[in-house]
């Protein structure tokens, strides 16, 4: 069994071409497609986090208010920049938007990736400290959330407070347990997810990835997959990791989704981000159910990862994305042992 989610970058456009014109558009859509997908019998509902952008960005209006619609379906991000993030303020807005989902919330954070200004987390009022860069920045600020979702005091109580306080030190409410085991770290290199094992949280990988072997995108997936597992084991911890991977999947079962993906892309490439790190983007797939079958078995990462997170084209409008996920659920999923 692996667990089946989609992920959304929630862009909007103006353009009379979109279905999604406006950020309320692309809001409510989402809500609208989690509710969906839930009712198609997929288990996860994820959003992408970019500031600056025509896209999704403060992450969690958008989570509570999924959570309040649905009840099952899990509800997550992949990912949020923790250059972006106060820590303390972020944990207060997890742990209440966990409560009202029920215990529902994977939350993917990360350092973050190219963005549509120069040092945009400057903006929020964070820069990185003397000797760090902004991937320390990211860093330390993501410790620092994992700390306080422990929900161990640490501040000093006001002798004379308004309200009664609890004996001891102080921590943030509210409080949700077990949302500590549910954080994710997007990985783009081997280096990071063997961090995050160490640090005891989840692994997301993405559609690319720092190019450190030249094999080909899946192959050197599957290799980070493998080293975050090693560390894992390595550092003791009690519990069993989950890993996801995302994909741009496609089954074309009708005439539509030939006219829209039945050209598409069947090949990695590579690009550089931060002008000078080498990535490499992982192929997307679009084909018939059965050709789509044996491609999709022959990737290495996917059939390491748990868990999968088809990326959806949200401007295409909530009906024909819930056709996407429902036809990897229907026509692709069973063929693989996946249903």
């Amino acid at each position: 069994m692996k667990k089946i989610g989609f992920l959304s970058f929630g862009h909007w456009s103006p353009s009379p071409h979109s279905g999604t014109r406006s950020a309320g558009d692309a809001l409510l859509q989402s809500i609208d497609l989690a509710a969906a997908a839930e009712e198609l019998g997929a288990d996860g509902a994820y959003f992408r986090v970019h500031h600056f952008a025509r896209q999704l960005a403060s992450p969690f209006p958008l989570l509570a208010a999924v959570g309040a619609r649905t009840s099952r379906i899990e509800i997550g991000t992949a990912v949020i920049d923790m250059r972006y993030e106060n820590p303390l303020y972020m944990a207060e807005d997890a742990g209440a938007a966990d409560l009202i989902a029920g215990g529902r919330l994977q939350l993917g954070l990360s350092r973050g990736s190219p963005e549509q200004v120069i040092d945009g987390w400057r903006y929020f009022g964070y820069a990185p400290g003397d000797g760090e860069s902004d991937a320390d920045l990211g860093r330390r600020h993501a410790e620092a959330f994992l700390q306080a979702l422990k929900g161990v005091g640490f501040a000093q109580p006001n002798p004379r407070p308004m309200f009664p306080n609890p004996p001891g030190l102080l921590r943030l409410e509210p409080h949700s347990p077990g949302l500590r085991e549910r954080i994710w770290w997007g990985s783009g290199s081997n280096a990071t997810a063997i961090w995050a094992a160490k640090l005891g949280v989840n692994l997301q990988s993405s559609t690319l990835k720092d190019d450190e072997t030249g094999e080909p995108f899946h192959v050197q997936q599957a290799k980070q997959i493998r080293a975050y597992r090693e560390a894992w084991k390595e550092a003791g911890h009690a519990r069993e990791p989950r890993v996801s991977v995302s994909r741009s999947i496609f089954a074309l079962v009708n005439d539509q989704d030939r006219a829209y993906f039945g050209n598409g892309k069947d090949a990695d490439s590579i690009g550089y981000i931060d002008d000078n790190t080498r990535a490499i983007f992982g192929r997307s797939y679009a084909a018939e159910p059965e050709r789509l079958i044996e491609e999709l078995r022959k990737d290495e990462a996917i059939a390491e990862a748990d868990t999968l997170l088809l990326t959806v084209p949200n401007q295409l409008g909530v009906a024909y994305n819930a056709h996407v996920i429902e036809a990897i659920l229907k026509h692709v999923a069973p063929g693989l042992g996946w249903r």
